[in-house]
């Protein structure tokens, strides 16, 4: 790694003093910029970054977000394990295209559709690999609509969005989001299901969940969402 560029260190100071929950925008930053603060902050996990056309922003989240977010990849994976389908994850990993300068960071992703590209893969290249089939953005203080542009652009085919009290779902046509009910990689699941099973696992606490608590919600299933059958 070569000296810090002076902007890239007032950038780091700036960061140093954000508070959990915050967002820091910056304008007119080059990619190369860009790029750059993303390596510097290699050794600082949990802050999402992203970057569209020279806008740079970064948001520290909230000690939620991590708890939401392993929640949703709860569900997620039984309705994966129930109906057959093939899932990875990358989390809050990168994605980026140079020529499109846009770069983003959800609260996790997942490939579903294009699990069996990518599985093994340990570097993703949005130049030649597909981009993840659902990114999730947890927004309990800041607004992610912001980042749908850059979403777009990288042909990510739905967002889920969950502020703390509703989930709703969104699906790329054409170059917008449009609102819909149910995800299209998963047959049956709703997004006031996952609203639901985000509620009762609020209520509940990560420590008491059984090993059937998410797929007492895949429907099928032959668990019901009762209180003896979840092993509360």
């Amino acid at each position: 790694m070569g000296p810090m560029s002076t902007r890239s260190a007032e950038y780091l100071e700036a960061i140093d003093h954000l508070p959990l929950g915050a967002t820091l925008v910056f304008r007119q930053v080059s990619w190369e910029q860009y790029e750059e603060l993303l390596e510097d902050l290699g050794d600082r996990p949990g802050l999402r970054v992203s970057y569209d056309e020279g806008r740079l922003e970064i948001m520290s989240p909230l000690p939620e977000h991590e708890e939401y977010k392993d929640s949703i990849y709860r569900l997620v994976r039984a309705f994966a394990e129930e109906l057959g389908i093939t899932l990875e994850t990358r989390g809050s990993a990168t994605w980026k295209r140079r020529k499109l300068r846009k770069g983003s960071e959800p609260d996790t992703c997942f490939y579903v559709a294009n699990a069996e590209r990518i599985i093994g893969r340990r570097k993703i290249d949005l130049e030649s690999d597909p981009p993840p089939d659902i990114v999730v953005e947890i927004e309990t203080t800041n607004e992610s609509l912001a980042k749908f542009p850059i979403d777009a652009a990288l042909g990510v085919p739905e967002i889920w969005r969950y502020d703390g009290r509703q989930t709703q779902f969104y699906e790329l046509a054409g170059r917008t989001y449009g609102e819909v009910s149910v995800s299209s990689f998963f047959p049956g699941l709703t997004a006031q299901l996952l609203t639901e099973f985000l509620d009762l696992s609020k209520s509940q606490g990560q420590p008491k969940r059984s090993p059937h608590f998410a797929g007492a919600f895949v429907p099928g299933n032959p668990l019901d969402k009762n209180d003896d059958q979840l092993g509360v």
